[in-house]
């Protein structure tokens, strides 16, 4: 998780990630004044371009597109039928594009604004402060589907990988991961509890719920990985993790300061907190050969296999480096390569999940 154009691929990347609600009171502003006369989506969009640019509102042109569509009933301003471009709106359409433009002039992200957002082409609700996943994220997800397109089957062997997400927001991973992988299933964790409900809402809305088991977890708190034993040696632990370096959480852009949960941004000191935990619980977890896929801070491969060559009774070894699309380090693949320590064996306890036919 594509995002809405240049603007979100620089405050959402990098330094622009993750932050918490208090942008919500908007009883100090001043609603811009109603329009007059009927005006079409054309005009609508030229005229809070111009609103949203003298506000100081990044990618005034795209943010205005978007709203305009979304009233309209479409996802892009392009894919609207071209006679809704010049078509006059109704008193109501002009009201909502008026309402929703009020809310990005207080910095809401658009994402939040429109209540839901396409990732890998599965359109997800959005609500605050759930973390919004950014387009890196969906680089992540094609470097996992490609290792695990090209890891051979066993012999007689059934089904797909059991998959660990840690910090699954929305569920824009696990949910990308299960829809492409038809015979896979999931473990979707999550500390924070809005999280876990909109998880729930958009398995049920992409009817995915059987394969996927959310479970509310802090991985931080000592004994955790515990919870996870039972569900049985898992062949890919996943997570795009809070990464932020504490130093840098105050440099955010005001979208993702004052809307999104600060605890799916803060790394802690030097963003390695929530890393180094996911690290200590994988051999625990994983099977012989197992895999962690990771979304990153690009100063964090470096730090990420100084601290693996620190702790070498973990037996995981950084394999691979991957940049995003704007040339920063950013994905790295660690591979389990000693003994699987506590596992039982492969087991996928509690209701059953729906056979998938194959």
């Amino acid at each position: 998780m594509e995002l809405w154009g240049g603007m979100l691929r620089t405050f959402l990347s990098g330094l622009g990630r993750r932050g918490g609600t208090r942008g919500w009171a908007f009883s100090s502003w001043r609603p811009h004044r109603p329009l007059d006369g009927l005006l079409n989506a054309t005009e609508l969009v030229s005229h809070w371009t111009a609103v949203f640019e003298k506000r100081g509102i990044p990618e005034a042109r795209e943010s205005s597109e978007y709203i305009v569509a979304h009233v309209l009933g479409a996802k892009t301003f392009q894919s609207l039928r071209p006679v809704l471009w010049t078509q006059p709106l109704t008193p109501w359409q002009l009201q909502c594009i008026q309402e929703l433009s009020s809310c990005r002039l207080q910095r809401m992200p658009v994402q939040y604004i429109l209540g839901e957002w396409d990732f890998q082409g599965l359109s997800l609700k959005m609500a605050p402060p759930v973390f919004i996943p950014r387009p890196e994220t969906e680089e992540l997800v094609e470097w996992v589907l490609e290792e695990v397109a090209q890891r051979p089957r066993a012999v007689g062997a059934q089904g797909g990988p059991l998959i660990l997400e840690v910090g699954c927001g929305s569920g824009a991973i696990s949910l990308s991961l299960l829809s492409q992988l038809p015979q896979s299933r999931v473990i979707a964790v999550d500390k924070g509890e809005a999280a876990i409900c909109l998880t729930h809402e958009n398995a049920q809305r992409l009817q995915l719920q059987d394969r996927i088991r959310i479970v509310p977890l802090d991985v931080t708190l000592e004994g955790s990985w515990a919870h996870l034993l039972p569900w049985g040696p898992m062949g890919l632990v996943v997570s795009n993790p809070p990464y932020v370096f504490r130093q840098d959480m105050e440099q955010l852009a005001p979208e993702i300061r004052s809307y999104e949960d600060p605890a799916a941004l803060d790394g802690g000191e030097k963003g390695m907190d929530v890393i180094t935990h996911i690290l200590a619980l994988a051999p625990r977890l994983l099977k012989d050969s197992g895999s962690i896929f990771l979304e990153v801070d690009p100063r964090h491969p470096e730090l990420v296999g100084s601290w693996l060559q620190s702790q070498p009774d973990l037996s995981l070894d950084l394999v691979a480096v991957r940049r995003d699309f704007c040339e920063r380090p950013r994905f790295l693949h660690i591979r389990r390569s000693g003994p699987r320590r506590g596992c039982p064996a492969d087991a996928w306890p509690g209701p059953q999940p729906a056979r998938v036919p194959g």
